[in-house]
């Protein structure tokens, strides 16, 4: 999958990945601290962290022996975009994006162990 819109909505398909995302609305985060909430391992958060970095929702970066995840909110704008193109669709809304996205966290215990 090289199209940057599907590897986005691809990314936004997953509600860990959302969470993730949500989490990251608030703050840089190491790893370990993006893991911390989620009841799966390490690795299985690493995967998804690679997923999202990859469609360019986060970027990372090594700060010492730590590496810590960014949210990039601008990665959107193509999603956004597209789905504008439809006219039912108003521009993204990123308070009424956080609140969904928030939501996700907290209906995730459910959907994380599943992984």
């Amino acid at each position: 999958m090289t199209d940057p819109l599907d590897m986005t909505f691809a990314a936004l398909s997953d509600p860990t990945r959302r969470a993730i995302l949500s989490m990251l609305l608030e703050d840089d985060m190491a790893v370990t601290d993006v893991a911390a909430p989620f009841g799966i391992s390490l690795a299985a958060i690493s995967k998804h962290l690679t997923v999202l970095a990859e469609a360019g929702l986060i970027s990372q970066e090594k700060r010492g022996r730590v590496k810590w995840c960014k949210l990039e909110p601008d990665a959107m704008r193509a999603a956004s975009v597209w789905m504008q193109g439809f006219g039912q669709f108003e521009p993204v809304n990123l308070d009424a994006f956080e609140r969904f996205l928030m939501q996700e966290l907290q209906d995730l215990p459910d959907a994380a162990t599943a992984d």
